[in-house]
């Protein structure tokens, strides 16, 4: 219907086309305009015009990274440093922990590890309203919840990505905290709190209960190191997170 329209009447000049005119279809016969080249010209134009718009996941995904890199446009200088210095502290001691063979659970002799402990504890009366096995599983899963929580809440709330950074490094600790008392659900060496080990106190060792009523005791080595790796790149993903927080911070300095 368009093309029917142009051929009669030319879009540029406003000729009408009579029977009588002797020039081809696709040319007017008054300013010469050839209809398929202007019509081409014309989508050409379209395509430039109209806007790009992408797609829910490209938009998810942009959201996610403006949240996760948002920074104040004015940072003040001593704060930033002071930020740096806490960086510098925490690559030195995540690679101590990353060094750590969880076999030897050195780890469980650390201050993180009294940290961590409080929560664990917790975890335990916290979930007991919910069975026995949610009560045992409990003090794990609060341990890892709480910094979950700290990054959630500095992100979203506080708007404080250095500080998540942080909170992600806390995370990645617990992980690796916890990957010892996995790992030792058969072997049951680990001394427990309150003393005596998981041989001295049956019943006492949490892994050994959670992975037995599960059937999977046999997996507590492959469990332990899958807690222990993923810690590591956690770990690793903290250190990254935060310097690159604080080089758009150094920018706005």
């Amino acid at each position: 219907m368009a093309k029917n329209i142009y051929y009669r009447v030319c879009p540029k000049c406003h000729y009408q086309r009579q029977k009588t005119d002797n020039t081809a279809l696709d040319i007017c016969p008054r300013c010469g305009l050839q209809f398929s080249k202007w019509l081409q010209h014309q989508l050409q134009v379209d395509k430039v015009d109209v806007p790009v718009t992408t797609t829910s996941s490209q938009g998810l995904t942009q959201k996610l990274f403006d949240t996760l890199l948002y920074v104040p446009d004015k940072i003040d200088t001593l704060d930033f440093y002071g930020r740096v210095s806490v960086w510098l502290v925490l690559v030195l001691w995540g690679s101590y922990f990353i060094l750590l063979d969880l076999e030897t659970n050195i780890i469980g002799y650390s201050f993180m590890h009294r940290v961590n402990l409080i929560f664990h504890e917790a975890g335990h009366v916290i979930f007991a309203p919910f069975g026995w096995f949610m009560m045992v599983l409990g003090g794990s899963l609060l341990q890892l919840l709480m910094p979950l929580i700290v990054i959630l809440t500095l992100v979203l709330k506080n708007r404080d990505n250095f500080a998540a950074s942080v909170g992600l490094w806390w995370l990645a600790q617990s992980m690796m905290d916890l990957a010892p008392y996995i790992n030792d659900a058969r072997a049951l060496e680990l001394q427990l709190l309150g003393g005596g080990t998981g041989a001295d106190r049956p019943g006492g060792h949490d892994w050994e209960n959670i992975l037995g009523y599960l059937d999977m005791l046999e997996f507590d080595h492959f469990f332990a190191n899958i807690m222990d790796i993923t810690g590591n790149l956690l770990m690793i993903s903290s250190f990254v997170w935060g310097v690159y927080i604080l080089r758009l911070q150094y920018m706005n300095k």
